[in-house]
């Protein structure tokens, strides 16, 4: 491949990253994350950067398009069929927020068994003794049993903060039996769901995992336990998340991802107190965010140069992509 490349990101990148990607090819950013706003403004793109769903007929109409990079893990955002169809390359960035949300996790604990929301609350409105008064209910994370439901990237990095971190026992219900380290034990949904203290979904989203946690999953749950969700919204079904909690079963939860977003401000989420409501932020923090975007930078270099991203998530697209541009 030749000459500079027409590439576009969905979304403002790192400053270090965006230089790097300017370097690489003609690089602009969508004016906004929408399905609007990168369908019309893609056009002539060879390579596209994706922190937003991408529509399925951009894939469709782009006959230059090369490839779909993802700044992060998740696919859910790249319609990678219609990508193999097309003879596009799809890949992706694993593993390099991890340890952030695994940190978000850990926060979010322990800010739920310290009733932080009520306190901080309470404090500020009603003053010193109503928000002290949080303190004689407050619970220690150490010592507490943590299922973890998905152990890739993220769930192995949290098994390891909580274990060597705060003493946690590690329980877990994976697909891949091989990605369990030796100290955390595995086991059947059921058994996990009856057995945390925290229950923390770090899943990718597939049709086996939507809706997973159901009114029936949440009554499974112990009495007071904690639902924390890293995931992605439609692994939980929203509306029995929010009777469980309404109802005393689950002491409270922490919900970075949603069904639909952004979260409407009218959403019944929004009227509990018990709740930690994140805008799908559990793995942006400064470091991650040039982390992920170095490694984007990379991949691109390499397509841009002809050769092949290291992280390549349908090999199933090569053929057809050489017979396109090699």
């Amino acid at each position: 491949m030749n000459g500079r490349t027409d590439d576009i990101s969905t979304h403002p990148l790192h400053p270090e990253v965006t230089d790097a990607l300017s370097a690489i090819g003609d690089y602009r950013v969508a004016s906004a994350p929408s399905a609007k706003a990168i369908s019309s403004e893609s056009e002539g793109a060879e390579l596209i950067v994706v922190r937003a769903p991408i529509p399925p007929e951009v894939i469709e109409r782009e006959k230059g398009l090369r490839a779909l990079v993802r700044h992060g893990a998740g696919l859910d955002m790249i319609p990678v069929e219609t990508a193999t169809r097309a003879g596009v390359l799809v890949a992706n960035v694993p593993g390099a927020n991890a340890i952030t949300v695994a940190e978000h996790v850990i926060w979010s604990a322990l800010a739920l068994l310290r009733r932080y929301p009520n306190v901080n609350d309470d404090l500020r409105a009603r003053g010193w003794v109503e928000g002290r008064a949080h303190a004689d209910h407050g619970r220690e994370l150490t010592g507490k049993t943590i299922g973890i439901v998905g152990m890739g990237n993220v769930g192995r990095k949290l098994a390891g903060m909580a274990q060597h971190g705060f003493g946690m026992e590690v329980i877990c219900h994976t697909r891949r039996p091989d990605s369990v380290p030796q100290s955390v034990r595995a086991m059947s949904l059921d058994q996990v769901l009856g057995t945390a203290d925290v229950l923390v979904l770090c899943c990718p989203l597939t049709e086996q995992t939507r809706g997973l946690i159901d009114a029936a999953a949440l009554m499974r749950l112990k009495p007071g336990a904690l639902l924390i969700n890293v995931a992605r919204g439609p692994v939980v079904v929203e509306d029995a998340l929010i009777d469980a909690i309404e109802s005393g079963h689950l002491s409270g939860a922490a919900i970075d991802v949603f069904d639909h977003q952004p979260l409407p401000n009218s959403h019944r989420l929004f009227d509990l107190r018990n709740v930690i409501l994140t805008p799908h932020m559990a793995g942006i923090t400064e470091e991650s965010m040039l982390r992920m975007g170095q490694v984007v930078a990379a991949e691109i270099r390499r397509i841009a140069a002809g050769d092949l991203p290291e992280n390549l998530v349908n090999p199933e697209a090569l053929d057809l992509y050489r017979k396109r541009f090699v």
